[in-house]
């Protein structure tokens, strides 16, 4: 092609126009369009905006699995060579994330090069490179050797864990989750454990937040036999941090450490050595920390039994149960479910039904839309008799909250309890009191009504949405606020499905023809689609009538079947044959109804 650029265009040839600042654009397409995609990678992996070279070592990582074991030691580990010994410490730090996929394929002698410059970066003056190194090291630690563990990384993981920099400590508390998997018991207790203690007690909070952080992958790593000798003591004292941070980090993993203990014993090693310190974190003075140890403790109580849970949990849960904090409250009662399945939940009921109230009434509607979640879940647990005498009120208060979210809540929150208690206790107690607020003077609760009665009307089925639900939707078709008219509109569209033939032909039909001649256009349009949804409906329960009408012919398939016809038999308002279809396959009816239609419609 004239005037095509060579492989590297002059710096006039990057634009039309001369223009310099396009000259790096060409450069990196020429580079792109090399069959050596690891030139750009290469660059790509030593600028300095971190996503782009984590992209790039990202990419590095994948192409290295493509090279053979030859290859490898040809391209790829000079690469990785390069960036490691690079000036920028930008190189540097990607370099460590590319040792752990070439080493196990390099021959002996690049093995120990490879060490070697994983050594220099762990070592490296800019904490930036000993920061990545230590959160490659347990990575690293994973390929190699056992005896080059121990000689080589372990003394690297020891140097890092008491580095300058809190950065670079706390990530090489992340690597000794790896580095323990990898050594045995008592390599663990003279090389490992040691540096663990030291990190737990470290001057930095940061630091200590990782180990109560990482704490279950440690206790899984190490065994049971340190985690008693060691890691329990270790864990006293970040329950007793003078960090908040560290203590609710701590918190947050006291059902995880209960748990993985050894299960001979575990009781008793949980009530003399952990409970006394959860003991003193109930009446913490930082919320946080109380509402992170709220959110496990419940389930304490199927690992202690019913004996220690009366004992020994049951005080704390009332106590938290009666917390000044919501969020502690909340986390409790969302949790109800564990002591429900060891002592029944009648034990706390007494305590429960007051912080419920609290926290139904909480100047926080987050907080009000929280606990209204757990409502079936309480409702499930207390019983209907319970829930009708306490609970009852505080759901229908909902339904007339000034949050549009927590009415919304409130209404899919009534269809669950209807699920759960059935349609008989709906009519009788819920349906009545949701009706009476279709007369209520503000118009977000007439449209509340609306809106439980399309939650309700599937939950309660046809009897109770035709006799008792319809006639007052019927009515507030006639209000004078345009958006409850059209909402009226919409729950006929909804409920339509479930109503029968004279109820949406004699009903139904008419109020919805009168609000398609609504002045106001929402009302109109919302009428038009809902007159579409319920012609189709009748359609449908038409089909059905005619096909249970139509006589069986003997022999014949018996889904369906088509009967063209006789000369003088077409009237002209139908298709050019009939259906049968079996009544009891409904789906296949509701599909052949559709075919009539259109049938009709091309007619």
């Amino acid at each position: 092609m004239a005037g095509a650029a060579g492989p590297r265009a002059a710096p006039g040839a990057a634009g039309g126009d001369g223009d310099d600042s396009l000259y790096p654009i060409a450069v990196l397409i020429d580079e792109l369009r090399n069959e050596d995609v690891q030139p750009p990678l290469e660059s790509l992996a030593t600028v300095e905006e971190t996503v782009v070279r984590d992209k790039a070592v990202e990419s590095l990582r994948q192409i290295s699995q493509e090279h053979t074991p030859v290859a490898l030691e040809a391209h790829f580990v000079p690469l990785v060579k390069r960036l490691a010994s690079g000036d920028w410490f930008t190189s540097r730090t990607s370099a460590c994330g590319l040792f752990s996929v070439c080493y196990p394929r390099a021959s002996n002698a690049v093995k120990a090069e490879i060490r070697q410059h994983f050594r220099s970066l762990c070592s490296d003056d800019t904490p930036m490179v000993r920061r990545a190194a230590a959160s490659k090291l347990g990575e690293f630690a994973k390929v190699l050797e056992l005896d080059s563990v121990k000689t080589e990384i372990v003394p690297l993981f020891t140097n890092l864990a008491s580095d300058e920099q809190d950065s670079v400590r706390l990530l090489a508390v992340e690597a000794c989750v790896s580095i323990a998997q990898l050594l045995s018991q008592d390599d663990l207790e003279a090389l490992v454990i040691p540096i663990l203690r030291q990190a737990a007690e470290d001057k930095s909070w940061r630091v200590r937040y990782m180990v109560a952080d990482k704490f279950s992958e440690l206790q899984k790593a190490v065994g049971p036999k340190i985690t008693l000798n060691d890691l329990i003591p270790a864990f006293q004292s970040l329950l007793k941090d003078c960090e908040a941070e560290v203590r609710a980090a701590a918190a947050h993993k006291v059902k995880e450490l209960c748990e993985n203990l050894p299960t001979e014993g575990r009781e008793a090693i949980i009530v003399n050595q952990i409970l006394p310190y959860i003991k003193e974190l109930v009446s913490d003075t930082n919320q946080h920390v109380k509402s992170a140890l709220a959110s496990v403790i419940m389930g304490l109580s199927t690992i202690l039994g019913k004996e220690n849970t009366i004992e020994h949990l049951l005080p704390l849960f009332l106590a938290q149960l009666k917390d000044e904090c919501p969020e502690v409250r909340l986390n409790i009662i969302s949790n109800l479910d564990c002591v429900n399945e060891v002592i029944g939940i009648r034990q706390l009921s007494q305590s429960l039904l007051p912080a419920i109230v609290e926290l139904a009434e909480d100047a926080k509607w987050r907080v009000r839309l929280a606990i209204i979640e757990y409502m079936p879940l309480l409702a499930g647990q207390l019983g209907v008799e319970f829930f009708d005498e306490k609970l009852n009120s505080l759901c229908m208060a909902w339904l007339v909250d000034h949050v549009y979210a927590i009415r919304e809540a409130a209404t899919n929150n009534l269809m669950k309890l209807v699920q759960k208690f059935g349609t008989e206790w709906a009519q009788n107690t819920i349906v009545p009191k949701v009706l009476v607020m279709a007369n209520d003077p503000n118009y977000l609760h007439r449209m509340t009504t609306l809106f439980c009665i399309n939650a309700l009307s599937e939950a309660c089925g046809q009897e109770i949405t035709t006799k008792q639900m319809l006639p007052i939707v019927l009515k507030m078709a006639g209000d004078q606020v345009a958006n409850v008219r059209f909402n009226v509109a919409k729950s006929l569209q909804k409920i339509g499905p479930i109503l029968d033939t004279d109820a949406l032909q004699g009903k139904v039909k008419p109020v919805l023809q009168k609000l398609g001649q609504d002045e106001d256009m929402d009302v109109k349009y919302f009428a038009q689609e809902a007159i579409s949804v319920v012609a189709q409906r009748l359609r449908k329960l038409d089909v059905l009538v005619k096909d249970r009408e139509e006589p069986r012919i003997p022999g014949a398939d018996k889904n369906l079947f088509l009967i063209p016809r006789g000369p003088g038999e077409d009237t002209g308002k139908g298709p050019a044959c009939q259906l049968h279809v079996n009544t009891r396959d409904t789906l296949a009816q509701l599909e052949i109804a559709e075919l009539v239609h259109f049938l009709q419609s091309r007619e």
